[in-house]
């Protein structure tokens, strides 16, 4: 039985980074059709979103019959439902991928906004996150997954420095409206994909170390565990 578990729980964690995979070229495809004014970039990212929502409903169902068929215990317990959890996140970040394309397609039409914001650093912020916790993922490292829930807060510093930025931009020139509002939604879904590769960073942490860090502050995310559970 421990052998058939074991198994099981290999091809789980392939599938799931298989599911990080297809997510983080979407998030890439649809902000390089963005950035690069390339409607042909997010016709393939919502193409490509069908295929996110059926492998994150067969994960699902695998996860559940390995919980049913195994009755598995601590550590491989832990990864179970913390991949399920990260399924989660992981199929609702294609989803924010997807109206980043929608958004960009519209753009695209239309002449960029002359606006003083540094939005180039907000998407390597972000695409840095979701890659690090990936990686974080496949090699199980607490570490690592602690650092990326920590860069959550300047995510949303970003998020709040352009929102009141094209603000301004909008009462200053009524003709930017419909384009600051369509660029203010990206930013927002931006800053939820920095949220969603924050909950798999916490998620990380309760697979390997077996401690829930979600809501904790950045002070707390930071202390490591020793395996006797006491911090160092």
């Amino acid at each position: 039985m421990k052998k058939h578990l074991q198994n099981d729980l290999d091809d789980l964690k392939r599938e799931i980074l298989t599911m990080g995979s297809l997510v983080e070229e979407a998030i890439n495809k649809a902000i390089a059709s963005l950035v690069h004014r390339r409607p042909e970039l997010a016709a393939e990212v919502s193409a490509g979103d069908e295929l996110i929502d059926r492998k994150e409903l067969a994960l699902e169902d695998k996860c559940l019959k390995m919980l049913a068929l195994h009755q598995p215990v601590a550590g491989d317990l832990r990864f179970i439902i913390g991949c399920i959890k990260v399924n989660n996140d992981l199929e609702r970040m294609g989803d924010h991928a997807q109206a980043i394309a929608e958004r960009a397609t519209h753009l695209a039409t239309h002449d960029p906004i002359e606006v003083q914001i540094d939005f180039q650093r907000m998407v390597l912020k972000v695409q840095g996150m979701v890659k690090r916790g990936l990686d974080a993922l496949v090699n199980l490292d607490a570490e690592l997954a602690r650092s990326v829930a920590n860069e959550d807060d300047e995510v949303d510093a970003y998020h709040k420095q352009m929102f009141a930025e094209l603000q301004d931009v909008m009462r200053r020139d009524p003709d930017t409206i419909e384009r600051a509002v369509h660029t203010l939604s990206v930013v927002r879904h931006l800053e939820r994909i920095g949220d969603l590769a924050t909950n798999i960073a916490e998620d990380i942490v309760f697979m390997v170390e077996g401690e829930v860090i979600r809501h904790h502050s950045a002070e707390l995310r930071r202390t490591t565990r020793l395996p006797n559970g006491r911090a160092r």
